[in-house]
């Protein structure tokens, strides 16, 4: 303790403390603070086990145990309660220490808090983390923005600290500003997306192939084995094949279908919107879970409708079973596709200085997005990235589209002959239909609005705009 920790830590939830222990085992002497002083004793009582951990009860103290330049990582809610910390450490800090979020912030909150701290002489990350429990303590995917010099002085620890896979550690400097925290949150929309999907094809497993839970866990696991590999696949197997020890069902089936978000799916779309980027798979993910909240609604108009609204349900299992598995590898493509064009237009207008190829690169260990499909879209991005932010010129993508969208298009027909929801799965080829139709309708709307408001249009013979008295 002579020399002090090298790096602090605020927030002890099992992140936090995951984390802490992560950053201990690697070497680097940590020191941790809670606001809830019960939560680091238990902490050091229960789980600290010989690691260069320095507890602390107060800030003063805490910050006084840290090297200089002082390293503060938050692993706190997001929200007010990042702005209260950094308004309590503000004053404790000197010119040049550095507080890193490592929450789940908004990237517009992170831009606000590092110009704050600027003028005070302090340095900011605002710094995505993904992976979960598991992920903090064995090796997440680390991504950090700000300025570079801010990033040099913990570039050790976190790419220490981060997954490691044969492409290098999960971890590197994204770029300026928000860049950091706006990454994680196309990172979560892109997760919002594939695993409503999966959901999508798990209901038409069960629903049209009339495969059992069990059957449809093996079916995900044999899927995992191919192109379909991912964390996503794998821990919905393993979900399936889980069992109430009450019933002696599987326990999915017991599970009430409400699904709750956190916010980072909502502000992906907000996002896309702001920005102009079409994004429909991501936002009909957000759409789908606050759909899924109206279930006294949904159990009324069931009763009414949805007998109608099936028509008959033919079983042809093998078809059906090829149908999905091709549907979830095209839904995948067109989630991660939608969320590239985001976060190079993002890039372009905040001037973050994204690399693609890089933000690819680490998420193919420790977060929860991690796929083995990274690797194609890595070699698509690395063709033409700047003429290609969608990835749809790339050959190889077209090639890969063809290949998946007959099988798609049956998978969505059996869905919806036998009354199947698939919003995500059928958003995926109004999409890919929509870019890739040289005319689309949109000439009619715009005469809607030059009819009724006077908002001119563009005509196609010459250029200029124009309007009409239409009546």
């Amino acid at each position: 303790m002579a020399n002090g920790s090298f790096v602090g830590l605020i927030g002890l939830g099992v992140m936090g403390q995951n984390l802490a222990l992560n950053i201990a085992r690697k070497g680097y002497p940590v020191s941790v603070y809670n606001r809830t002083a019960s939560r680091t004793e238990t902490f050091v009582k229960e789980r600290v086990t010989g690691e260069p951990i320095v507890p602390t009860y107060d800030l003063q103290t805490f910050v006084q145990s840290l090297t200089r330049p002082r390293k503060i990582m938050l692993m706190v809610q997001a929200g007010a309660a990042v702005d209260s910390m950094i308004e309590m450490l503000a004053p404790l800090l000197d010119s040049g220490d550095l507080i890193i979020d490592m929450g789940n912030s908004h990237y517009a909150d992170t831009e606000r808090r590092m110009e704050s701290l600027a003028a005070r002489g302090l340095l900011f990350l605002g710094t995505g983390v993904s992976g979960g429990e598991r992920g903090a303590l064995e090796g997440p995917s680390i991504m950090p923005g700000g300025s570079p010099e801010a990033y040099a002085i913990v570039e050790e620890v976190l790419t220490r600290i981060a997954a490691q896979t044969e492409d290098a550690a999960c971890c590197t400097y994204l770029g300026r500003g928000g860049a950091g925290h706006f990454v994680k949150m196309v990172h979560n929309g892109i997760e919002y997306a594939i695993m409503q999907a999966i959901a999508e094809a798990y209901d038409v497993l069960r629903s049209a192939a009339r495969l059992s839970t069990l059957q449809i866990a093996d079916l995900f696991e044999q899927w995992n084995r191919g192109a379909l590999n991912s964390f996503l696949i794998e821990i919905s197997y393993k979900a399936l094949r889980m069992t109430d020890e009450e019933t002696g069902k599987p326990l999915v089936e017991m599970i009430l279908d409400k699904a709750e978000q956190k916010g980072t799916g909502k502000w992906t779309a907000q996002a896309a919107l702001d920005l102009g980027v079409p994004a429909p798979s991501l936002a009909t993910a957000v759409f789908a879970r606050t759909l899924s909240h109206f279930k006294q609604h949904r159990v009324q108009i069931a009763e009414a409708l949805s007998d109608a609204l099936c028509q008959s349900c033919p079983l042809d299992t093998p078809r059906v079973v090829e149908a999905i598995e091709r549907s979830l590898r095209l839904s995948m493509f067109l989630a991660f596709s939608q969320g590239m064009w985001l976060l190079h237009e993002a890039s372009r207008a905040y001037d973050y200085g994204l690399n693609l190829s890089e933000v690819l690169r680490i998420w193919k260990g420790g977060c929860i997005i991690r796929a083995r499909m990274l690797n194609f879209l890595r070699e698509v991005v690395r063709e033409e990235a700047d003429d290609n932010p969608h990835l749809l010129l790339s050959p190889k993508a077209q090639a890969f589209v063809l290949e998946n969208v007959p099988f798609t298009l049956q998978a969505l027909e059996v869905a919806h002959r036998c009354g199947i929801p698939v919003p995500v799965l059928s958003n995926a080829v109004d999409y890919l239909l929509s870019m890739s139709r040289a005319n689309l309708p949109a000439n009619l709307i715009q005469a809607q609005r030059d009819f009724f408001g006077a908002h001119t249009y563009e005509r196609v013979d010459k250029s200029g705009t124009f309007h009409t008295e239409w009546e």
